[in-house]
């Protein structure tokens, strides 16, 4: 298990222990974490609002499920865009490089320009945010175990099962907890 600190492109898996009612088995893919605090998106949870009602001319060129994702508790009114470049070498205008081919496009960036540029693009109502510390505290008490990232866990076609299939990859005893019961008498 990872008690290192986490850095933009890690994912922060939610111990199974963590029943909050907001992060339950989530997964959350950090954005930024510096001495000012952390912040991340929620890879895992579907908003219950629609992205055609909040940005119709969006809905054909996210990637599969062409949903909108429950980014996390905080400002839930906006929202952060990751995208995939389709040529690694290009940073086309409103996009900023995370890590990889992933980065954060800005949504005011006109779909003529975004269509066709990236090869993949998620959109998240709202956000995951810690002030200066409290990640590393709750790392520190076992509420989130710090991984990388890979490419499908952030585009993958099947975000719903993410939480089981990040565990299952570990090379250590965190994989054990994949086959978590919420009936304690089952583990």
């Amino acid at each position: 298990m990872s008690d290192r600190d986490p850095q933009p492109g890690d994912l922060l898996i939610a111990s199974a222990g963590l029943s909050d009612g907001v992060f339950d088995q989530t997964v959350v893919l950090v954005l930024d974490s510096d001495a000012d605090g952390s912040l991340g998106v929620i890879l895992n949870a579907i908003s219950q609002t629609t992205l055609e009602s909040v940005l119709p001319s969006w809905v054909d060129i996210v990637s599969e499920p062409r949903v909108l994702f429950h980014g996390g508790p905080v400002s839930p009114n906006g929202a952060i865009c990751l995208a995939s470049v389709v040529a690694q070498a290009e940073e086309p205008p409103g996009w900023r490089p995370l890590f990889d081919r992933v980065g954060l496009l800005h949504l005011d960036t006109p779909i003529e320009i975004v269509s066709g540029a990236y090869a993949d693009l998620r959109i998240f109502a709202g956000y995951a945010g810690w002030s200066p510390g409290q990640l590393v505290g709750e790392i520190a008490r076992r509420m989130w175990h710090v991984v990388p990232a890979t490419y499908d866990d952030v585009f993958g076609r099947h975000p719903l099962g993410l939480w089981r299939r990040v565990l299952r990859r570990q090379p250590n005893e965190l994989a054990f907890f994949a086959t978590w019961a919420d009936d304690p008498e089952l583990n």
